[in-house]
């Protein structure tokens, strides 16, 4: 696929940067996400959102790392949800994304079924734990959260794009 004209040694450099620019960019503006303020209208909204996950979708295909993240940002930078909403729908859209990559890779024979499910389980858990909290906490935890986690997924990045890792 497309993803075999990338070489592998420029995945990690092309999420961090990413990651580094969407972090930035969500820490420096502390009023975006509070609330919905949506910045289209009828079909414009929906013709920006089918644009924003295909672009994700093809992202996730392509590279995969921090899709739930970008699917949030998109949703709060792009589309103006606050960070509570954006989360709900960052988990259903980042759940289309992994079943559109079992339609691929089912036939393809190349599952580890095993490990899959497991995860699947644990995801399952954690996103009804992580779901259950941010409605309790609000859009402002789910930001500071969100916050954390792409910092998170900057320093394993980073760390193994500097060879920190090993």
């Amino acid at each position: 696929g497309l993803a075999s004209l990338i070489p592998e040694e420029a995945f990690d450099p092309i999420v961090l940067v990413v990651l580094i620019l969407v972090g930035a960019y969500v820490l420096f503006k502390p009023a975006l996400g509070e609330v919905t303020q949506l910045r289209f209208a009828g079909h414009h909204h929906t013709l920006a959102a089918v644009i924003t996950g295909l672009m994700i979708g093809f992202y996730d295909g392509m590279l995969g790392p921090g899709t739930g993240s970008f699917f949030i940002f998109a949703l709060v930078g792009v589309l103006g949800y606050n960070f509570l909403d954006a989360s709900a729908k960052a988990k259903m859209a980042n759940w289309a994304t992994n079943l559109a990559a079992l339609l691929v890779f089912i036939p393809m024979g190349v599952l580890m079924w095993k490990v899959g499910l497991m995860m699947g389980v644990a995801n399952m858990l954690g996103g009804y734990l992580g779901a259950r909290t941010a409605i309790g906490a609000g859009a402002k935890f789910v930001r500071v959260f969100f916050i954390v986690v792409v910092s998170a997924f900057i320093v394993r990045i980073g760390g193994d794009v500097l060879g920190f890792w090993g």
